[in-house]
């Protein structure tokens, strides 16, 4: 069995009376994670001086069913080896670069085809969901792979709020453009800013979340805060950070890595271990922290999840 419940023990549950405090002001100075705690009839919620990262997400969070029994990468090394490069190219670099970024106040546009187009803040954004843990691996088209804590959000809980229309078969997504707080913004790696882009029917899939956390915790600017997509059957780069943007469209978008190098960044990008990237071959994976690699599976171990939104597809001219 691949998908399996997550632990029963979560830092996160435990949270201190003094952090039930002011919503809009919790929400103005955070992350803007809102958790429905029906036990106390509201919202619970972090004082303002101790929303960022480090801290702890208040609780209570659900457990998801979809998570994975896995041993989990350590936290170090999930918030120091990373892909972001609007704050560098090198994996340490997000990390250290990082610190200057200001995830708030922040606010989302919904644009396209929907009923319900506009700006929203994030405290109107995330005000009706629920948190969950969400253990999920995490597979990166350089071979290394991780298994993450994720706290986050179901994609198509949020989505359905803006009631897209009938003509809406793709959901582009946008990273914000800050030159001055993100270095890497000002060399021409890639076409800034970063856009991503999925299938309507993949991104209201019910493994896709919003992330607003990992460990329990407050996510780190290096990690895509405030929020950033979490689509566990692709490969890393298709989950993008920080995220400002998001567009119902009738035609499938350009996204920043196929517009970069079409040959080797496909629309789709599922984990295909039959689909070698043109400069290294994705048959087996390093996980952070092993020695011997492994072999890299189908749709990165969510096959029985994922496989029929691609039925009939040619998933090696679809890569």
């Amino acid at each position: 069995m691949l998908i399996k419940n997550a632990p029963d023990i979560r830092p996160s549950e435990i949270t201190e009376p003094s952090l039930y405090f002011s919503r809009r002001r919790f929400l103005r100075s955070s992350v803007g994670a809102v958790v429905a705690a029906s036990t106390l009839g509201g919202a619970a919620l972090l004082r303002p001086e101790q929303a960022r990262a480090g801290t702890k997400l208040p609780g209570p969070i659900a457990q998801s069913p979809f998570s994975t029994d896995e041993d989990k990468t350590p936290y170090e090394d999930v918030t120091t080896y990373n892909n972001f490069y609007e704050f560098g190219t090198g994996k340490s670099d997000p990390s250290q670069n990082a610190g200057g970024f200001h995830p708030r106040p922040w606010s989302i546009s919904v644009a396209g085809e929907c009923n319900k187009p506009g700006t929203y803040d994030l405290e109107d954004f995330l005000k009706p969901q629920h948190l969950e843990d969400r253990i999920y691996r995490l597979r990166c088209v350089e071979a290394w792979s991780m298994v993450i804590p994720w706290v986050g959000i179901p994609l198509a809980n949020v989505l359905k709020r803006f009631e897209p229309s009938s003509h809406a078969k793709y959901l582009a997504m946008t990273t914000v453009y800050r030159p001055s707080e993100m270095p890497g913004q000002r060399r021409h790696v890639l076409d800034w800013p970063y856009t991503e882009g999925l299938r309507l029917d993949e991104a209201m899939h019910p493994l896709t979340i919003l992330a607003v956390g990992l460990y329990g915790e407050v996510l780190p600017n290096q990690n895509g805060a405030p929020l950033r997509l979490v689509v566990p059957w692709k490969y890393g780069f298709k989950s993008i950070k920080s995220i400002v943007k998001f567009e119902f469209t009738r035609e499938q978008p350009a996204t920043a890595w196929n517009k970069a190098a079409p040959g080797e960044y496909g629309f789709y990008s599922n984990v295909n271990p039959n689909v070698d990237h043109p400069r290294w071959s994705q048959a087996k994976e390093r996980r952070i922290g092993d020695f011997f690699k492994r072999k890299t599976l189908m749709f990165n171990g969510y096959a029985d999840q994922v496989a029929s939104l691609y039925s009939g597809m040619d998933l090696r001219k679809n890569f």
